[in-house]
Order: C-alpha cells, then structure tokens, then sequence
C-alpha cells in the first residue's frame, strides 16, 4: 500500500469514482472493502491515520454483545455473532477465541446467567465457536488466579472473540488497496460540489502532508466519519440538525499478573449497571469500560479522573491485588457514536448500537451507529444504496466470503501473528540488514525492520502512526514508547528522507500525545 502512488491518482480529473467515502475507522472501511468487492471503483478518504479515532481504542473484542442480549436487542445479537464467526475465519492472523469468565456469588446469577449464554450459544449456529458452560469454584480460582473467593460458588464460562482493532483496520485498508482502491490517510475533506440541482457531484481534498488541493468527482459519497459525521452534515446543510451524541469510553492497561491465566473477565452488572470486561491482551490486561456523555467530538480524548477512579475502584472489588493508579500503563479513550436520543436524560447505555443509513437530499449518505464486529455488514447496507442514487446496476456483495491481508494457514506465533503472510518479508528484511534485528524497546518483542516495513508498505507517516497504531505500544505502555520515540523518528527520517527539524517536531508533537495515556500519580 503506497501513499505516493494513491495520492497520484487525485490528480486525474477526468476521472469519476463511483463511490467517494470520508473516513478511514471500521465503518468507512467496511463500506471501501463492500464496495471493491462489488467491482465498484473507490476512493477513500481519511484525515488523521486510519483507525486513528475509537477504531483503535476498543475493548478488542469481535463479540455478539451479552449485554445486548440482556437488553433484548436480539436482531443486533445474531448479526454480529454471524459477522464474528466469519471474521474469525477471514482474519485469523488478527483475531481469536477468547474464553470468558463470569464469577458467580448467588445461585440466581448461576441460573441466569448459564441460560442467557446458553441462548448466546445457540444464536451462533453454526458460527459457534465454544460452548458455554458452569465450572466449579476451584476451577473458577484455577483459571483466574486473581479473583476473590469468598462468598464464590464458581464461575460460568463462554466464548467470544477477540482482535487487535488497529491492526485490523490496516488489514482491511491493504485488502481494499490490493483489490485496486485508492485508499489515503492524511487527507481531508474540505468542502462537498454540488450540481446545479443541488446534488453532491464532488469533493473538495487536501493532502495535509504537502497542503496540496484536490478536486474529484463521485456518483455516491458517503460520510463515514464516526462521532465526526454532524461536521459533514453540516458542511452539506449548515442548518442540519445534530445526530451523533458522543459517549466515551475508557480502558486501563496493566500487567497480566492481577488476573492471572489466559481467560478473561466479565462483570456483568457494575454498581451503575454497566459491564465491566478485564482482557488479556498482547501480554496485558485491558480493563474497561466507561459510558459518559461528552458534548464534543475530539480526535484525542482524554480519559476523566472520575472514569478511571471508577474502573480502579470496580476492579478492587473482584481482584484479590487491588489496581492502584501508579501500576497502569497506560489509559486510552474512545468516544462512541451513539444516534443522539429524543429524550433528555436517556441513558447512553441504552441507546442502541445498531446501524442506520441515512441519505440527504443532495443524496450525502450518512452511515452512524454499529460496531467494530459489524463493520462489515454496515459497510454491506450502505453500499446497497448504490443503484438507488446513481441508477446503475449494482452487482452482489461478496464482501462476507473475502479473505483480509495477511490472511493465512499458518499463521506465525508470538508477536509476529499480526502481520499474518506479511510476517516472513519482514523477517527477510531483517536478515538483509542485520542492523535492524535491534529491539525497538527491551521490554517489547519488536524489531527496528517492522518501523521500516510499516514505512514502505503500511503508509505509516508519522511517529505515532507506528507506536501507537502499527505495533500498539502506545497503548500496551505509554511510558515506553515514549523512551522509544526518538529511535523510531530517526529511523523514520531516513527511510523517508526527512531533515532533523522533522525529528524534533514528530518528538514533540508524539509527546504531546503520549501524555494523555499516562496517567499521574
């Protein structure tokens, strides 16, 4: 995948794509890969990196969402628990079945809970990847060494799926840009062209790496831009009402050893009556989440003191060490976006999180709400619009039977797994040029030649884009990356050939970013 070459076909003019999409998180890239699928000609269009928002900041599971069972959201259920199985098949270098725990300390929450997973099982079908079931109190302690005892009868166990979502998202990009869309990070949208009818025909772009300005022309552009997409409607009609209300969410990252084993937990109803998921992930435990309304969309959010304190203090009930500020890594926000309700004062976690498509009358189509796990079929239900606004045949999807980038039958242990079939030319690239089998961080397993490789071949631009998106250490320990900055910048200057101003100013504006996932003491 190379930003030169993609950025080059702007250029052309002449040329007409059937279908322009702003925004580069999972629902922009569902709608980019549906669409290629379709033999359809696509642009995508994302202003920051791609996944640079709450794509990158999830709990990291491809699940069903038992919560949503609880809530009686049925429809959302079975459908992301297909878009899970077929996901863990299409990408099995990215995702995995992860084991779930739920401590059990009543006999009602025993019944309650074995038949609700029981139901989640058999919504799966034939896409059922474990089978859930009731293990004994010494089995429970067993597998999460970490939890209190007293008063536990045991736990209930069921299966969901986990994934690295950043990564995923870059696997997606590479999967569209193989199969010949012109995928780009770092470029704007900057204003929407109009015909005479006052139908969407165009767009106006800006490379923000160079400044240069683009005009393109499109037969459908969608806004799929997250808790951003009120901005696009309102670039469309300065008077459209607001539709996204942004709800944050939060994650603590800390060592593995406060739960202990492979599995991981859930909480399924916090004293405000939210669930609570400690996963283990990349060699950590992810402890989240939050649900708090924020009136303002940010591009990097920033976790409340009041959210942290209450993850910490939900964790100390259930883990025998309890969580203290200065053991956490690092702490990452996420903003949802959630369909702005009707009513004052709905809660956020009873908003549902199901997709809606929705076209204005200069034909913007605006995909908002979802989830990561039905990027896919969001991407699907959009794209079916196609023939409605342009009047031309649209063939079938085939987007449900496409394997991802990467995609392989054996797919390479430790931290080499993400890069899935890509794995061995990084490896060759690192026996070419002995100097960069270097470690990027001692206490991490990456080497210098993945910077490289996220340079050439994964559009990686800026410091962050490799620290935080391309190997996650960003987000696994803010404080190392950090002490890794400035080894990556350096090798990323000159593989780019950039000057030491450019240095200075990556270091400086990466630390500005950093800080925000440290938290102080």
């Amino acid at each position: 995948m190379k930003r030169e070459e993609n950025i080059k076909q702007l250029a052309d003019s002449t040329k007409t794509w059937d279908i322009a999409v702003i925004g580069g998180g999972s629902s922009g890239l569902g709608v980019a890969l549906d669409a290629i699928s379709r033999g359809l000609s696509v642009v995508l269009l994302e202003k920051a990196d791609f996944a640079k928002g709450t794509s990158s900041r999830s709990t990291k599971l491809v699940h069903g969402g038992v919560r949503y069972l609880a809530q009686g959201d049925i429809g959302l259920v079975l459908e992301a628990l297909k878009e899970r199985g077929k996901l863990l098949q299409n990408a099995p270098h990215l995702t995995s079945n992860q084991p779930f725990i739920i401590p059990i300390y009543s006999w009602f929450d025993r019944i309650q809970y074995s038949a609700g997973l029981k139901v989640y099982d058999w919504m799966a079908g034939k896409l059922r990847i474990g089978k859930s079931q009731f293990i004994s109190k010494d089995e429970t302690l067993n597998r999460l060494p970490g939890i209190k005892s007293k008063g536990l009868l045991g736990g209930v166990v069921y299966y969901d799926g986990q994934f690295d979502d950043a990564r995923l998202a870059l696997a997606i990009a590479m999967t569209a840009d193989d199969a010949g869309a012109c995928i780009l990070n770092y470029a704007s949208v900057r204003g929407l062209i109009k015909d005479e009818n006052g139908k969407l025909v165009g767009l106006k772009v800006r490379d923000e790496l160079d400044k240069t300005k683009y005009t393109l022309k499109a037969k459908m552009i969608v806004n799929a831009t997250g808790v951003f997409a009120d901005k696009i409607l309102q670039m469309d009609n300065p008077n459209a009402e607001k539709m996204i209300q942004p709800s944050q969410g939060i994650h603590l990252v800390m060592d593995l050893d406060f739960l202990g084993g492979k599995d991981a937990l859930l909480i399924p109803k916090t004293k405000d009556g939210r669930v609570l998921f400690a996963v283990p992930w990349h060699g950590k435990l992810v402890v989240g989440t939050t649900d708090t309304l924020r009136e303002k969309a940010k591009l990097e959010p920033q976790a409340l003191q009041k959210e942290i304190d209450f993850v910490l203090e939900t964790a100390d009930g259930y883990l025998t060490k309890a969580p203290a500020r200065a053991d956490v890594k690092s702490v990452f926000a996420g903003l949802r976006p959630l369909a702005r309700p009707k009513e004052e004062g709905a809660k956020t976690k009873e908003i549902s999180r199901s997709h809606k498509v929705i076209i204005s009358e200069s034909n913007l189509v605006t995909l908002t709400g979802g989830k990561w796990t039905t990027f896919r079929k969001m991407g699907e239900d959009t794209v079916d619009h196609y023939q409605e606004i342009t009047k031309e045949l649209l063939a079938p999807s085939e987007s449900f039977e496409m394997k991802l980038h990467g995609y392989t039958n054996k797919v390479p242990g430790g931290h080499w797994t993400v890069y899935g079939s890509d794995a061995a030319y990084i490896q060759k690239l690192s026996k070419e040029h002995p100097e960069l089998t270097e470690r990027i961080h001692p206490d991490f397993p990456n080497i210098l030649a993945e910077v490289v490789w996220s340079v050439r071949e994964e559009m990686a631009v800026k410091v962050e884009d490799i620290l935080s998106r391309r190997i996650r250490m960003l987000i696994l320990d803010a404080q190392a990356a950090l002490d890794s900055a400035e080894k990556v910048a350096k090798l990323m200057a000159k593989e780019m050939q950039k000057d030491e101003n450019w240095i200075e100013r990556e270091l400086e504006d990466f630390r500005k970013v950093a800080e925000k996932y440290l938290i102080k003491a």
